[in-house]
């Protein structure tokens, strides 16, 4: 059943259906994690797979930088890998290294290997989602999950990869066992997905954190079809959809064409790479834009990050006399672990004021 909430006043839900906000609504990817000591403290006793399977630990993350900071909208603490751990594939994810898959993905055998994802293997997810709805008042909930290529490319190479070697020679010369994997990976993003939906998220985003290593006519031919089914199946719960990636400034045309056309608020993130106001001539009509100050602006200082702030939000407010819908305030990727919390707290009060 769906239980997801009215937020009339909620300034990111306003920002990206085209309406005028309270104010500049901000969030930032990677904002419940190790910049802030409370999160620390937490994780000094659990590791991270431990954490994303304990509801009361994934709902007192996810809190954590909403008390603190005051951002407009929370994300679901957890990690792209989460369904794919919980679908049964031996992965844990190692401090300083990310996710290692124990047997990685090389041939069609081990594709029809990769079994669904069920509704009760997540089940503690869909609990921190319920009881999140209940604590964050008009602070909007986003859910999310990795894009079927990130995933791929990570149980391919069996783990963080610079070339994606081995995902390109699959993707490239065994285009029958690529597609496969990509068809079984796209099923298990939706039903993640849509457990959050059906948990109540306000809002879901799809990261495709590796995306920008590909060109723009193989995002097209071998990623493209796959993503957009991941949108097209979501778009009938009615929340605002978001399609991210990292180095994505020739594919946000291609991002933008998977997140569209649904009924529903669209919105493409945008790196530091990419001037909001050039992504709003980039991508198709009817998509708000967030991003997109670049992660290490918030070690330089504050002199620094006010002109930068300031800048963002300017950029932001031509993007949409251009023809975006909105804007949300965001970083070009997460928050760096060695970002000063306090920093933090004083770009979304700077923000707010703008």
């Amino acid at each position: 059943m769906n239980t997801r909430r009215e937020l009339p006043e909620s300034p990111y839900l306003a920002a990206v259906a085209g309406r005028k906000p309270l104010r500049v609504p901000v969030w930032m990817m990677r904002q419940a994690g190790r910049s802030l000591p409370e999160y620390r403290a937490l994780r000094a006793k659990n590791t991270m797979m431990q954490a994303c399977f304990d509801a009361d630990l994934i709902t007192e993350i996810t809190l954590q930088p909403v008390r603190r900071h005051g951002v407009d909208a929370a994300i679901l603490f957890s990690d792209i890998v989460v369904p794919l751990r919980a679908a049964g594939i031996d992965l844990d994810i190692v401090p300083d290294v990310g996710p290692v898959i124990a047997h990685p993905i090389r041939t069609a055998a081990d594709v029809a290997a990769v079994r669904p994802l069920e509704r009760d293997q997540v089940a503690p997810v869909a609990t921190a989602v319920g009881r999140l709805v209940a604590e964050l008042g008009d602070v909007a909930l986003i859910g999310f999950a990795g894009a079927p290529f990130t995933l791929a490319s990570y149980l391919i190479e069996g783990g963080p990869s610079r070339n994606h070697e081995r995902t390109k020679a699959m993707m490239l010369a065994d285009t029958g066992t690529w597609h496969a994997l990509m068809t079984a990976l796209t099923d298990v993003t939706i039903a993640f997905l849509r457990t959050q939906v059906d948990a109540g998220v306000d809002a879901i985003q799809v990261f495709d954190s590796w995306a920008g290593t590909l060109s723009l006519a193989d995002y097209r031919t071998y990623v493209l079809p796959h993503s957009a089914r991941v949108f097209t199946e979501l778009a009938g719960s009615g929340v605002p959809m978001t399609h991210f990636g990292v180095g994505t400034a020739e594919l946000l045309g291609a991002m933008s064409e998977a997140v569209t056309g649904h009924g529903v608020p669209a919105v493409v993130g945008v790196d530091w790479r990419t001037s909001l106001t050039d992504a709003a001539a980039r991508v198709r009509p009817g998509t708000a834009l967030q991003g997109n100050l670049d992660p290490v602006v918030l070690l330089a200082g504050w002199p620094v990050v006010e002109r930068a702030v300031r800048a963002v939000v300017e950029d932001g407010r031509r993007a949409v006399a251009a023809g975006a819908v909105g804007h949300v305030f965001n970083l070009g990727h997460g928050v760096l672990p060695a970002t000063d919390p306090a920093m933090i707290t004083d770009t979304v009060a700077l923000v707010h004021e703008l």
